[in-house]
């Protein structure tokens, strides 16, 4: 089951107002439409998780007073995992998914949205290093490492959930 997808329409607070002023119509698109109905890491949405990427690209670079192109890393982190499918449905061609998907995702960004060069290496190379073209730019940093911090986090989660003890507590 998915968890409900955060709504950064309803908050308040400053890196929702950044997302909805340099993302709203990314977040508001079909395409991320879709990604709210794929499940992602463990019972989060590739949707809910794309935005917490982009929240943590924007927070730490906020907070280490980073000069960057907010408005291109935020798109480029939204949509770092636009690839609109399954990927654990064991179609053909979605193996080897965490080498690949960076492309596809790309490819589907740029059939639906202007990109600026920064966004496509963000959504191109937040893989790093498995894929090992490394970044050009100081946003594609931040992105790969809000990605990871993120995956950890949402999986640890899932796991601790799973576990027989804390589903009977939080049943």
């Amino acid at each position: 089951m998915l968890k409900r997808n955060y709504d950064a329409y309803s908050s308040t607070d400053p890196l929702s107002s950044l997302l909805r002023l340099h993302g709203g119509d990314l977040m508001d698109s079909d395409g991320m439409q879709i990604e709210k109905r794929l499940s992602h890491h463990g019972s989060l949405s590739c949707y809910d998780h794309s935005v917490a990427v982009a929240r943590m690209s924007a927070a730490l670079a906020l907070k280490l007073r980073v000069r960057v192109d907010m408005r291109s890393m935020i798109r480029g982190a939204l949509l770092h995992d636009y690839f609109l499918y399954d990927w654990r449905d064991g179609e053909e061609g979605h193996n080897l998914h965490g080498f690949k998907h960076a492309k596809r995702a790309l490819q589907n960004a740029e059939r639906d949205f202007e990109l600026t060069p920064i966004a496509r290496d963000v959504i191109v190379k937040h893989m790093f290093p498995l894929n090992i073209t490394p970044p050009r730019y100081r946003e594609t940093v931040f992105v790969t490492i809000a990605d990871k911090v993120c995956a950890v986090r949402e999986f640890s989660i899932s796991a601790w959930m799973s576990l027989p003890v804390v589903r009977k507590k939080h049943a």
